[in-house]
This record gives structure tokens, C-alpha cells and sequence, in this order.
């Protein structure tokens, strides 16, 4: 998944809609990415303001509490919801509809947001949001998508070290609750998922130390995740090893590409394959997909139901609280 650019010229027609729209309202906000505050507030839950926020582009200042926030990443609107607070623009990556959520999060919105597009976002429709804070953690690390939000709004982008879809829930809950001032409603969150997921291991001994590999399948074929990507987390969270191989393969991507001659890198004690915009039919149909030894011997699982998938893929905490009620029976059944 990689961002797609924007032709120059559409890009500096862009910017100059930027320049003349947003200037009155940086002002009134006091909204300057790194300017310094005369004086600081503490918010009511153990945040302070301004909050300095530490990104892969330097240090974003938040100078007081947010009211309208435009949540761009992957799952960052999933975790300012989860934080209390309500974005008034929002990117629906997993194509729920509505409200851009899942159905754990069902109503969390009591005015639904705009949606704004992801990989190539209308900058011109978040710059009529007025926002004062843009979340854009869980994102492609795109230094000129950064440029532009950030002349609109104070922007929290990834974090320092990390690119391409790669901000862990930690990294994602603790950036994005410095910014909102919700700083121990963020320790909370964090902490909730830690003991759902001690829970989980703890009632299934049997996936310690045993290896599972989390596969897609798309119109252009079959790919693995890395151990970069939260699905791969989530499965060690609840004991699992990762194959070294597909690691190496896919360097310091989330993903990697697998051909038909190395398909067998998807054999594990279980393999879990997520249908990409495609159908289960199509992800299974494949006759070196079957040949594949978790395969063969029925020791995989290829998602059916969008909301678990979303679930799993999302990596945000209501998200994963939601799906570890429901995956772990699903593991230890077909486990190997």
C-alpha cells in the first residue's frame, strides 16, 4: 500500500487554495506546528497543553485542547473515538460506510464526520473543516502529504522511525492521546488490551511457541504480512512466532509480495488469509494455494465475515477488544 502523488501542477493549485483559505484561521487557533505557548494548561485527565508531540518530521505543538480534529490515518479516528473525542472529518480505510467505523463502535458518533478520501485525501475539504489538530499517524509517511496538511492544521504525523502504515496501537494510542490532552485515558485503553490479550493467552496455552502466518489475496495475488504490521503483532500478542522468512522478504515493509514459486512461505501451524476485494471462493481457488502443507491438511482459516477481518485488520483498541472475543476459539480450532 503506497501513497499515489498528485501531479505538481494540481499540487501547487492545491496549496495556493491552502495559503489563501487557511491563513485567517491559523491564527484565530493559534494552530502553528512546533510554535511555542506563552503559558501551559493541564487537561482534566493528566494531559498539558501545549502538547509536543515527537513525529518523523520533528516535533508537532498542539498549544491548547482541540475541537475540531480531522483524523486522517489508518484507525486514527477509531482511537480518538475511543478517547472521548469525536472528529469532524475522518478516512474510512476498511470501506465500512456511514460513519467510517466498525460496529464496534457502533453510534460513537453523535454528528457524523466528513469522510475524507485516503490515500488521496481533498485537501480542500479539510481545509473547509477549520480543523485545529490533524491526526495523521497510521499513515504512508509521505513528507509532501506532511507539507501540505501541515500548512493547514498542526499535524501529528508518523512516528519517529516508522513509515508506510507501520505505527503500532501503542505508538498510535499514546501519539494521538499527547495531542487530544487525554494522555491517562490513554494508559487506560493500552491497558485494557494488554490484559485481553494475557486473558486470551492464558486460555489457550496450545498457540505458544507454534508459527502462523497472516496472508492476503488480492486481484493481483498472494502476499504475506511482516512482523511491521499489527495483524503479525496481534498473533504474537497471543503466543504465536513468525516464520523468518517472510521478515526478510519483506525488509522493512508491512507486507510482501509472494509469487507462485515461493507460495510455500505460507505454510505454517496456521495460516490466516484475508480476502482483499475478493471472495473467499477466489482466495481458495487457487491449485498451488491448496497444494500449500497448512493448507492441504486444513490447518488454515480464510476469513468470510468482512467484520472480523476488519476487526483483525483494523489494530485499533475497540477494535481488538471486539475481535478477541470472537478469533482465539476460531485459531485453536484449526491449529495444527
Amino acid at each position: 500500500m503506497t501513497q499515489t502523488r498528485r501531479p505538481a501542477r494540481r499540487l501547487r493549485s492545491v496549496l495556493a487554495v491552502i495559503g489563501a483559505a487557511v491563513a485567517a484561521t491559523l491564527v484565530l487557533a493559534g494552530c502553528s506546528a512546533g510554535s511555542p505557548s506563552s503559558g501551559a494548561s493541564a487537561s482534566s485527565d493528566g494531559g498539558a497543553f501545549p502538547a509536543r508531540v515527537t513525529t518523523a518530521f520533528g516535533t508537532t505543538t498542539v498549544d491548547a485542547a482541540p475541537k475540531r480534529v480531522v483524523a486522517l490515518g489508518w484507525g486514527d479516528a477509531e482511537t480518538a473515538l475511543a478517547l472521548g473525542v469525536q472528529p469532524v472529518g475522518a478516512s474510512d480505510w476498511l470501506a465500512f460506510g456511514g460513519d467510517g467505523v466498525g460496529p464496534w463502535l457502533k453510534n460513537a458518533y453523535t454528528k457524523s464526520p466528513k469522510i475524507i478520501g485516503t490515500l488521496e485525501p481533498s485537501y480542500e475539504s479539510i481545509v473547509a473543516l477549520k480543523p485545529d489538530l490533524i491526526l495523521d499517524v497510521n499513515s504512508s509517511g509521505d513528507k509532501t502529504r506532511y507539507d501540505t496538511l501541515s500548512k493547514i492544521a498542526p499535524t501529528v504525523a508518523v512516528p519517529k522511525g516508522g513509515a508506510n502504515y507501520a505505527a503500532t496501537t501503542a505508538q498510535q494510542v499514546t501519539m494521538i492521546a499527547k495531542a487530544l490532552g487525554k494522555v491517562a485515558k490513554g494508559k487506560e485503553l493500552l491497558q485494557s488490551v494488554d490484559t485481553a490479550f494475557a486473558a486470551a493467552r492464558k486460555a489457550h496455552p496450545e498457540f505458544e511457541g507454534k508459527t502462523a502466518v497472516i496472508g492476503a489475496f488480492t486481484s493481483e495475488g498472494y502476499g504475506a504480512y511482516s512482523s511491521n504490521d499489527t495483524r503479525v503483532q496481534y498473533m504474537k500478542k497471543l503466543g504465536f512466532t513468525q516464520p523468518k522468512k517472510i521478515d526478510q522478504l519483506a525488509g522493512d515493509q508491512f507486507s510482501a509480495k509472494l509469487s507462485d514459486e515461493n507460495l510455500d512461505l505460507l505454510d505454517a501451524d496456521l495460516t490466516v488469509i484475508l480476502p482483499i476485494y475478493q471472495t473467499v471462493e477466489q482466495a481458495e481457488a487457487s491449485p498451488l494455494f491448496q497444494k500449500v502443507p497448512s493448507v492441504e491438511a486444513g490447518h488454515d482459516i480464510v476469513f468470510q465475515q468482512q467484520s472480523v477481518r476488519s476487526a483483525f485488520s483494523a489494530g485499533t483498541v475497540p477494535a481488538l477488544l471486539w475481535s478477541l472475543k470472537r478469533l482465539p476459539d476460531q485459531f485453536s480450532a484449526k491449529l495444527g
